[in-house]
């Protein structure tokens, strides 16, 4: 099973294919190769370093909401909230 996580490309070098994406406020560099029509500002599903699907911003939202969710959970489970 592999796991992809919504992003958003802030920055995009379209020679180098080469992106920055943040990530709930943290920043990455990925390869945007396989979605070659993704721009600055576009939602993406990141994984294993690669952008490998571009997103709704809805989708990508609802889907952050969630992971936001599930830690929330997991914090108050262990004690920790």
């Amino acid at each position: 099973m592999c796991l992809a996580i919504p992003a958003q490309i802030t920055e995009h070098d379209t020679v180098t294919k080469l992106a920055k994406v943040n990530v709930m406020g943290v920043e990455r560099e990925i390869s945007t190769r396989l979605t070659p029509d993704a721009q600055v500002g576009d939602y993406i599903l990141m994984h294993a370093g690669f952008s490998i699907e571009v997103i709704t911003e809805d989708a990508a939202k609802e889907t952050l909401d969630l992971l936001k969710e599930i830690d929330e959970i997991e914090q108050t489970q262990a004690g920790l909230a």
